[in-house]
C-alpha cells in the first residue's frame, strides 16, 4: 500500500489520468487530493466525476470548491421569480468573484448533467474535508489545501477559521511544526520566490508545496508519494 497526494489538478482531467498511469495507482494505495479540482482548466467536471467513482481517494477541500459549492446550489436551481429575487447582493458577489477566478468551464459542464447528477455533484463537493494528519511509516503529516493562516505554534487545529486554511498562503519561510510535515497546494511554485525550482515540488523548513500549476503554459501536475517522498510529473 502506498499514499499519493495531488493538488490543484484545475480541470485538467487529460493531465490527471496521465498522473494516474505514471503513480501506477492501485485499489489498496490511497490518494489525497488537496483541492481546486474545478475551475480554470478545460474539463473540472469531468475530473470530479472521476473522483467520484474511485474508493480510495480522499478530497480535501480548496477555495475552488467552496465557491462552487456557494454557486452551484443556487445555479441548479429552477429560474423562477421567487429565486431571482433571492438573488440579492452577496449572492451576486459571489458569483462575480466566482467568474474572477474561472469558473466558466466549470458552469458549462454543470449544465450539461442531468438534475440527478447536478445533486450527486453538490452533494459530493459537500463531502469534501477540510484537512487531514496523517501518519505515513515514520512520519507525520498535514495535508491542507493553502496553509495554516494566522500561524500561532499554541493554536490546535481546531481553532484555525476555514478561511485561514483554504484561503491563506502558507508562509514557506516559517516552520510550523518540528515534527510534522505540512503539504500544501494553492501556491504554485513558480510563484515563490525562494524556490530554486519554479515549476518543481518545493520542500523547506517541513513545508512541502506540490502545487505545479498544472493550469499555467508548460505548467506541471504533480504528485508525492508520502513513503518514500517521490516526486512525479506530467507536464502538457
Amino acid at each position: 500500500m502506498a499514499t499519493y497526494v495531488i493538488s490543484d489538478i484545475h480541470g485538467e482531467y487529460h493531465k490527471f489520468i496521465a498522473l494516474l498511469q505514471k503513480i501506477d495507482l492501485k485499489d489498496e494505495d490511497t490518494l489525497y487530493i488537496l483541492g481546486d479540482v474545478l475551475d480554470r482548466g478545460p474539463h473540472p467536471i469531468k475530473t470530479l466525476l472521476k473522483l467520484m467513482e474511485m474508493p480510495n481517494v480522499i478530497c480535501i477541500v480548496g477555495n475552488h470548491e467552496l465557491m462552487a459549492l456557494e454557486c452551484l446550489k443556487f445555479l441548479s436551481k429552477e429560474i423562477t421569480e421567487e429565486n431571482v429575487d433571492r438573488l440579492d447582493r452577496e449572492m451576486v458577489e459571489k458569483l462575480a468573484n466566482w467568474q474572477y477566478n474561472g469558473s466558466k468551464p466549470t458552469i458549462d459542464e454543470f449544465r450539461a448533467l442531468s438534475p440527478d447528477r447536478r445533486q450527486d455533484v453538490i452533494d459530493f463537493l459537500g463531502e469534501f474535508v477540510i484537512y487531514e494528519e496523517v501518519t505515513v511509516g515514520t512520519r507525520d503529516f498535514l495535508l491542507v489545501h493553502a496553509g495554516l493562516g494566522n500561524f500561532s505554534p499554541e493554536k490546535e487545529m481546531e481553532d484555525y477559521s476555514l478561511h485561514d486554511l483554504i484561503w491563506e498562503r502558507a508562509d514557506y519561510n516559517t516552520q510550523y511544526f518540528n515534527d510534522k510535515f505540512v503539504v500544501t497546494g494553492h501556491t504554485p511554485t513558480q510563484l515563490i520566490e525562494e524556490n530554486p525550482n519554479p515549476g518543481y515540488i518545493y520542500k523547506n523548513n517541513n513545508h512541502i508545496a506540490i502545487d505545479c500549476g498544472a493550469h499555467f503554459p508548460c505548467g506541471r501536475l504533480a504528485a508525492i508519494c508520502l513513503d518514500t517522498l517521490e516526486e512525479y510529473y506530467v507536464q502538457g
